[in-house]
């Protein structure tokens, strides 16, 4: 083993203990175990216990930890090249330019790399601005979440007072952009109407209403995620996501896809086929780079892009490694039918979650699109009130017993299962017995 990995994997609790004194980190849920090694579905910590991981890294790892395919792939690519700057042209560059455009919608053909998911979102905020002339002003949905970039930060939730309390994106207002927020349709918890059918009409009608008379000059652009992630797993539906475009072309709006989370997930390529809707512009992120960081933005046909005069320029915008990743990726996702395996282990989990329901009548809600899975505990399945601390008690009773899950919505009052788009049948089963088990204890 290299010296240096030796010394890594040397740590002893003492040393890691002195090292965590100089660590800062701005978010996440941490306390849990420190990581080790990882295969598939499952993580072992530097105890040697084994885990089932339903967040698959903030939902980042498609085919699982360390797949043998892609990191020989990229092994063999960096003996070739590694860095180059966006300046000059690669291989890898165009061949996933054309991969990426030819599994987009028709109309979606132009695409542009940068390092991360956000700044992927933040580059299609700069071309819906140019497209719009005097725009100033974009529109999001509430409790969106989009990144803590300060470009992005104020489309999220974290930076209102949606979780009781000023989050942390409201400490940087001055430099963050205002963000003008209309209504989710939140069939679970509707805002408007108990008809979740009424209430996604007058979330249209507000949003509408808001391009008219809520906006100065013309909007730049509405940024949607077609599934709320951070923000409660709210699966928006077909029929609300063809109202968005309808309003969209109405008022000359440059639709914005988030599909950071979305990408493959949904068991399609993406939301925009998901839902037969197509926007103008796509940001893609997280598993987009087979493991490496890779944002990814794509622009739809009849749009302006980019002039080459530092409108985006980024270091690492062109990570060949990362483009090998994604190519090898997407190889593996069509040859393997990993979408039709998130299709089917998708309905099987949620059919195992629905049975535990009649167990648990606390589990107030059960939302499932592919593998993203979002499950609402509640102390009453009447009043619907959430409850906080026993999502936080499962989370750790699940731990305990080796199966880590997310938790979101604005309040964290509810848990996630994501795992890697891989995942077996008889993994999903030892998935159910654990949260079975787990529910006993933190409901008790």
């Amino acid at each position: 083993m290299d010296p240096v990995l030796e010394r890594i994997y040397g740590l002893d609790a003492k040393q890691l203990a002195a090292c965590s004194e100089h660590l800062m980190v701005g978010g996440g849920t941490r306390g849990g175990p420190v990581l080790h090694h990882g295969k598939g579905v499952r993580v072992w910590d530097t105890d040697g216990k084994a885990y089932i991981d339903c967040t698959s890294q903030s939902w980042a790892l498609y085919l699982g930890y360390c797949n043998d395919e892609i990191w020989e792939t990229v092994d063999e690519h960096a003996r070739n090249l590694t860095h180059v700057h966006q300046g000059f042209d690669t291989l890898p560059r165009f061949a996933l330019a054309e991969r990426i455009a030819g599994i987009m919608p028709a109309e979606l053909n132009r695409v542009s790399f940068v390092p991360t998911s956000a700044i992927a979102l933040e580059g299609a905020m700069k071309l819906a601005l140019k497209n719009r002339p005097g725009s100033a002003h974009f529109l999001c949905l509430m409790d969106s979440y989009h990144g803590t970039t300060l470009g992005t930060m104020g489309a999220s939730w974290i930076s209102t007072q949606s979780p009781g309390y000023f989050a942390g994106g409201s400490r940087f207002l001055p430099l963050t952009r205002q963000f003008i927020r209309v209504p989710n349709p939140y069939r679970y918890r509707p805002y408007f109407s108990a008809d979740p059918d009424e209430n996604e009409r007058i979330c249209l009608t507000m949003l509408e209403l808001t391009l008219q008379k809520g906006v100065n000059g013309p909007a730049a652009g509405f940024i949607v995620e077609p599934l709320q992630a951070s923000g409660g797993m709210i699966p928006l539906t077909h029929s609300y996501m063809r109202g968005v475009r309808e309003i969209c072309d109405r008022y000359g709006v440059p639709l914005i896809f988030d599909e950071i989370q979305t990408f493959v997930r949904m068991g399609k390529w993406t939301a925009a086929e998901y839902y037969g809707v197509t926007p103008d512009v796509i940001a893609l992120g997280k598993a987009v780079g087979g493991g490496l960081p890779l944002g990814v933005t794509i622009l739809r046909d009849g749009l302006e892009g980019y002039s080459p005069d530092a409108e985006e320029l980024h270091t690492f915008a062109n990570n060949s490694l990362a483009q090998v990743a994604a190519l090898k990726m997407l190889d593996i996702i069509e040859r393997d039918d990993i979408m039709g395996n998130t299709t089917r282990m998708g309905a099987y989990l949620r059919d195992g979650l629905l049975k535990l329901q009649q167990q648990f009548p606390r589990i107030g809600d059960i939302r499932q699109a592919g593998l993203h899975i979002g499950v609402e505990v509640v102390k009453d399945p009447e009043t619907r009130e959430p409850d906080v601390d026993a999502v936080a008690a499962l989370r750790a009773e699940a731990m305990q017993r080796g199966l880590i899950i997310g938790v979101a919505g604005v309040r964290k009052n509810l848990f996630k299962i994501k795992p890697a788009l891989v995942i077996r049948q008889a993994e999903c089963d030892e998935v159910l017995s654990v949260l079975e088990d787990a529910l006993k204890a933190a409901l008790a």
